[in-house]
Parts: C-alpha cells; structure tokens; sequence
C-alpha cells in the first residue's frame, strides 16, 4: 500500500492533459504550492514508549514482531482519506503509532491488551488501513500501538453442510476470495477497499460491499465472533438466530476497535456464481431512476448490484474514469451525440437550478442519469430475474443501454481511489461521504447535502462539482454516496473540515444516518452522539468502562465522551 496514498504505486496514472485543463477552467484549480514529500524524507519524533514497554510486549509476540523504525511508524499511520493523505504528503506525523506491534494468535492479542493495560498504553487495531473516518487515529494518548493482525490471516475451516467459514481478522479480502473460492465458495463482499482491506477490518465498520442487494452487508453475513478485550475473551454466535437475549454479535460489529480486539469471525458463504451479467440503464432524472430502484427493491425481482448516478455523475463518467476529461465531453452512454455537454460542467446542478430536487424533477444533462444492474448466480435464474427487472425497469421509464456500461463499471469498479492520487498531484481536492434513509426521506437529503457541500466549497475558488450516487438499496430505503472535486485553496485539510459539518449538520438535520458503511470513527462521533441521543451515548460507555476499565482501546474512537459537569 502507498504510504502517502492508495493502493499499488504501478497502478497509478496521471490524469490527461484536457482533464486537467478543465478542472482549472472550470473549477479553478491550480498546481500545488510544492510537491508531495517523499519517504526517505519524512521525519518522526522518537517513540514515547519506553524500552521495558517494547520488552515486554516483544516477550509476547517476539522480537521481530515488534517493529519501531520510523518507515515502519509512518506506515501504520492514520487511514485513507483525503485529509490523511494531504498530512502524510506534507510530511506531517503526529499520529504515527509508537510502535507495531504483530500478534499471531487469540492468545497472543489477549497477553498484549494485558500488558497495555497495565502500563496505560493506548491500542489501536490494524488491518488494511483503510479507514476514512479517523478510526486510526486516537485522541488525547501519550503513546500508542498499532495491533496489526496480518499474521492472522487463515482460513481456519469451512462447513459445507451450513455454508460458514471461519476467517482470521488479519486475511485481507482477495485472500480470503481466493482461498473459498478453491472449495467452490465466495463471500461476495465487494466494497471500493477490496484489494486491501480485511475481514477483521470489514467486521469492525459495518462494512457494506457493492454487491450488496444480491448478498447482504457483512454484518449480515456474520454469524459468530471472537473478541479479545482487555478483560477476557468473548464468544459470539452458536446459532444463526436465537431469542436468547439481545445478539450480542451487533455489539461487536461496529464497534471499530473500541471494545475489543476480533480475532475471528465465521461468516456465511455461498456457491460461486456460474454466470454474472452487468448492464446499463438510462433515466431521464435520478428522481426517476431512483423510483424505479424502489420498485425492484421493495416488489423485485431484487438484482446482486443495483446503483444509481446522478445528473452530474453520469456527465463525468465517474464509472469509467478513462472516459473524464477526453477532448469529446462526457463519452455517450449509447454512441449517440452529447450535444456538446462538457464533462465537468455539472449539468446545470448547482445552487443557482433552485434547488429542485428529486421530487420536483430536477435539471437533467443530456446524458441523464446511469443504473447499473448486475445479476449472479445460476444462469437459468440469472436469465429469468434479468428478464423480470427489464420488465419493471421499461415500465418505470428506463432505457435498456446494453452490457457496455455495466462491464466497464465492473472492470474499473476498484480504480477511483486511484484517480483520487492523480486529482491530488495537479492541485485539486476530491473526498467521498455517504450515508442513508427512508425512501421518503431521500429526496431532501439528497438535496440538503448537496447544498451544504456547494454552500461551504465554494469560498475556495468556484462552485465545486458535486456528484452522487445510490449504491445500496433495501425495501425500506437507500444510501446515498457523494464524490466532491474542488479547488484546494490555501487549507485544504481545514476548508474540507468546515464543508464536511455542514454536510453532517445536513445529514443530521435531513433525517440521515451519519454513515451507512465508512463507521464513525473520530470524524463523525460527536453528530453520532446526536443521532442516538444522550442515553444511547451513555450505554457505549457503560460498555466501554466494563471490557476497558483502563481506556486503551482506540480512545476517542466511536464512543461519545461524557459530557462535562
């Protein structure tokens, strides 16, 4: 993993020159003031842990499972998203970990929480590190450790009769693809951080993977855990369903390393799919496109992949990043004309539209708005659900566009956070955020975010470009996923902060969740605390203070602090 970015450092490509062009005629963006430090370069403070600590949880682990050289320190160091990314360039390392420590058992982590507890050492798990929310980097610690779990990377068993398999926390997920696909089985967990993030990882946000519809989030698909916890071991999970009390399973998924350390989860798996089908729809305006996703997800035939652009998104063909910024505009969904729609122009979807959103009919490009649906599974039911939801898609007012445009999603469905790289070496900024609601209360949600986004960016040169997505469905409601591309201006890091409460302010004040499947994290905890009350914050750290008297675990993390006397 780059240590000051995403992914494969050979994958990376700069963007074209028109693209460029665009965003700084468009969007005002400019070079940055000076370029990304490199490695060998970078600086960071001596670690606070003293050698005894480093002794004793080497006695554990063994010595070269406790690692405390700088690049090793800089590596573990925050998570993936953009304000991440602008630190590590800019050579900053505050929240770089003390130490890594690697642990290869249950036992093992249990016999490191010990020792941290006992000499106060704050503990942060690790396992892609891909967190976009601040999950990795506690507040208000003298010293810390990052707990990678790499060296717990095993699949441990599969029971084919009940389709489960136990799965180490440190697998990362094209592993643990891999390794059930030899014994004809998949997870069919899918996210944007595939590539390299991990099922503890997976586990401990609540993960939700692009294939959602057709195979459940991962805490459906969880059915036991194991956990470490400073205070002993807990076990989760000796039945699918039980009325015995509450689940307990829903305490740990979610809990992002603040209750305790997973150390295994046995999950539900499913037969690889024989046959896999994407394809493309066009709607004249996401509030149709949107209208007919509801259909398929409350009456069916419900698809494995069922996502949604908006206006703006379509234009800019954020599905196939090589079609953004070519000479033509927005490449045509069908082949036909663009009516010469410029790509980053936004489709007439900023502020000054009215603010007309999905229930009024808001402007359309002329490209209108992309659904993508894929189908897996055998090919006689992949064929008769196809054809059923064509049925319903036709009659809701879309347009059938053919395998293209689902293919190309399908191929370059893990390659944004790579364009994200390329927007930042020529100056721009570009973060995500999502979140979710009632079908009834998407609408305005969709429109109070995208105001509160445009209203705060725009003071850092021109209006940004906004663009959004449906990317998970339920008979009840969606989620919402925006992209946002703007110029930097002079603090990138503090004008996305002042953007993003306005956006969560938005959330909150729209009737949202404040995250559908990137967690809590730092980032989100204090409009968290809003949305489950002040008695719902006090029962997290009534369960904090019991499996962590000493407050080790990812302090600052997911549980809202008490509020001052």
């Amino acid at each position: 993993m780059l240590w000051s970015g995403w992914g494969d450092p050979a994958r990376a490509e700069p963007l074209p020159g028109p693209t460029a062009g665009l965003l700084r005629d468009l969007l005002g963006v400019r070079p940055a003031a000076a370029p990304p430090v490199g490695l060998a370069a970078v600086k960071v403070d001596a670690p606070r842990l003293a050698g005894e600590d480093l002794t004793a949880l080497a006695a554990i682990v063994g010595d070269g499972n406790v690692r405390a050289d700088a690049e090793t320190r800089i590596r573990h160091m925050r998570g993936k998203s953009t304000p991440d990314l602008l630190r590590a360039r800019a050579g900053e390392t505050s929240d770089a970990p003390d130490a890594v420590v690697l642990p290869g058992s249950h036992g093992e982590v249990l016999a490191v929480l010990e020792v941290c507890a006992a000499k106060r050492i704050a503990v942060v798990p690790f396992g892609g590190g891909t967190s976009v929310v601040g999950g990795l980097a506690p507040e208000g610690v003298d010293g810390f450790v990052a707990l990678d779990l790499r060296r717990m990377d095993r699949l441990v068993s599969v029971d084919e009769v009940s389709r489960t398999a136990v799965l180490q926390p440190g697998l990362r997920a094209p592993a643990a693809e891999a390794l059930l696909a030899e014994r004809g089985f998949t997870l069919g967990h899918f996210p944007q951080s595939f590539e390299w993030a991990s099922i503890g990882g997976f586990a401990a946000a609540r993960s939700s993977g692009q294939a959602s519809a057709g195979y459940g989030r991962f805490d459906d698909m969880v059915v036991g855990l194991t956990v470490a916890t400073p205070t002993g071991a807990l076990e989760v999970g000796r039945a699918p369903k039980s009325a015995a009390g509450p689940d307990l399973r829903q305490l740990v998924l979610g809990s992002e390393g603040a209750f305790g350390v997973i150390t295994s989860v046995t999950v539900r798996i499913r037969p690889v799919p024989q046959a896999r089908e994407y394809e493309g729809w066009r709607f004249a305006s996401f509030g149709e496109g949107a209208a007919a996703l509801r259909r398929l997800a409350q009456d069916g035939p419900l698809p494995t992949v069922l996502r949604l652009s908006d206006e703006t998104e379509t234009m800019v063909g954020l599905a196939d990043p090589s079609a953004i910024g070519t000479s033509s505009g927005a490449r045509p969904l069908d082949g036909e004309s663009s009516g010469g729609a410029r790509p980053l122009d936004g489709g007439g979807r900023g502020l000054e539209d009215g603010g007309r959103g999905l229930e009024d009919g808001a402007k359309t490009s002329s490209a209108g708005c992309l659904a993508v649906v894929g189908f897996e599974g055998a090919p006689d039911d992949v064929a008769a659900r196809r054809a059923r939801a064509a049925d319903v898609l036709g009659a809701a007012g879309g347009e059938p566009l053919g395998t293209a445009p689902g293919e190309k999603w399908e191929h370059g469905r893990f390659n944004a956070p790579y364009l994200r790289d390329s927007l930042l070496d020529v100056g721009a900024f570009v973060e995500t955020l999502e979140t979710a609601a009632f079908w009834s209360d998407v609408p305005k949600l969709y429109e109070a975010v995208r105001h509160a986004l445009i209203g705060t960016l725009s003071g850092a040169g021109r209006p940004p470009l906004v663009m959004c997505h449906i990317s998970h469905v339920y008979e009840t409601g969606a989620s919402l996923y925006f992209t946002v591309v703007s110029a930097q201006g002079e603090d990138p890091v503090e004008h996305w902060a002042h953007a993003k409460r306005a956006a969560n302010d938005a959330i909150i004040g729209a009737g949202g969740t404040i995250s559908h499947h990137h967690g809590v994290g730092t980032d989100h905890r204090d409009w968290y605390a809003r949305e489950i009350g002040p008695l719902g914050a006090a029962v997290l750290r009534a369960i904090k203070d019991r499996v962590d008297p000493a407050g080790i675990l990812n302090p600052g993390v997911l549980v809202p602090p008490a509020p001052e006397e």
